[in-house]
């Protein structure tokens, strides 16, 4: 039985975006450069027939793994979540660190979506699992490399 996959809705288009594009513009690039690789004559030698070949098996890979994803995924919308306030996937949740006061905001994504940079979170990163199941005014203690941090949540909405 294959493993469901959470995705948000924003996600999952990506995911689509970039099939979309594996599949219109870079396949036809590559079969194009293959071509015109092939066309220089011997191919024993033909670093630039290697490289092309190279690039089709990975672009013919991530399209497998693109389309395996999307059919096991179960997309949800965050913003038709009605989880009475509890922090759940796809919620966005601020935070406020007790010892410093900083303020972050997270949302908790799929695995293949997380992006800290972009605020975008694991749901099986520490710090989604402390958070999961809690509410504003709650306290998620963390377990980081330089000790236990210690989020208050501030704010819970699904957007």
């Amino acid at each position: 039985m294959a493993t469901t996959i959470p995705l948000t809705k924003r996600g999952a288009e990506k995911l689509k975006e970039e099939l979309h594009r594996l599949k219109t513009v870079e396949r036809h690039a590559v079969i194009n450069a293959i071509s015109e690789a092939r066309a220089q004559g011997d191919l024993s030698e033909n670093a630039e027939y290697e490289a092309a070949k190279d690039k089709q098996g990975f672009i013919e890979g991530r399209i497998i793994e693109i389309e395996g994803k999307l059919s096991s995924a179960q997309v949800i919308d965050p913003s038709s979540v009605n989880a009475g306030g509890r922090v759940v996937f796809g919620t966005t949740v601020d935070l406020e660190e007790e010892e410093s006061g900083n303020e972050v905001t997270y949302q908790i994504v799929g695995d293949d979506e997380a992006d800290l940079k972009q605020g975008l979170i694991s749901i099986s990163s520490p710090i989604a699992r402390a958070l999961i199941g809690k509410e504003a005014g709650d306290v998620a203690e963390v377990v980081a490399p330089g000790g236990i941090k210690r989020y208050e949540i501030v704010d819970v909405r699904y957007i």
